[in-house]
């Protein structure tokens, strides 16, 4: 894995990791999330993006960052198995792994962090809870940014759920 420290040293960043790097060097569409449990609407939103043309790149929040945010029992699946997941998708053209401090997940670091992809935009699902912060984001460099529709009824924390009822 290679690694791009986009703050030149000062702390505290974030930094990248290369899972699989995009062979192509036309400006990406870049999602970033946890992908804890892959289901449906991550498949569905994700090739939505994909059809309109450029290249996909995911960022797949380290594991420490998601126990941090989400509690000792997430993520449920270990980072590099998330990013193996989602790199095995057709419609995904390069993962990256996120990690740092857990308090670090403003717009300006993320932007920062992503400034080297030159992404053309930045994509999230309707409803997400760091909208305002992706737009902001997706401004500072200088890219589009794109809300897609939530699959109703589909998601990790929904899933989990009904997993633990069901046992």
């Amino acid at each position: 894995m290679t690694t791009t420290d986009p703050l030149g040293g000062r702390t505290p960043s974030l930094r990248l990791s290369w899972f699989v790097s995009p062979s192509t060097t036309a400006a990406p569409v870049v999602v970033t999330g946890v992908f804890d449990v892959l289901h449906v609407g991550h498949v569905r939103f994700l090739t939505s993006i994909r059809e309109r043309g450029l290249p996909l790149l995911v960022g797949v929040e380290s594991d420490e960052r998601v126990r941090a945010w989400k509690g000792p029992h997430r993520p449920v699946n270990h980072e590099d198995e998330r990013a193996e997941l989602l790199a095995a998708l057709r419609c995904v053209d390069g993962v990256f792994v996120i990690s740092g401090p857990p308090a670090v997940a403003d717009w300006a670091h993320y932007a920062e962090l992503l400034r080297p992809l030159r992404p053309a935009a930045l994509a999230y699902t309707a409803g997400d809870a760091h909208t305002l912060a992706k737009q902001h984001g997706a401004a500072a460099l200088g890219a589009e940014h794109w809300e897609l529709p939530l699959t109703e009824g589909r998601s990790t924390t929904a899933m989990l759920g009904q997993l633990a009822r069901s046992l």
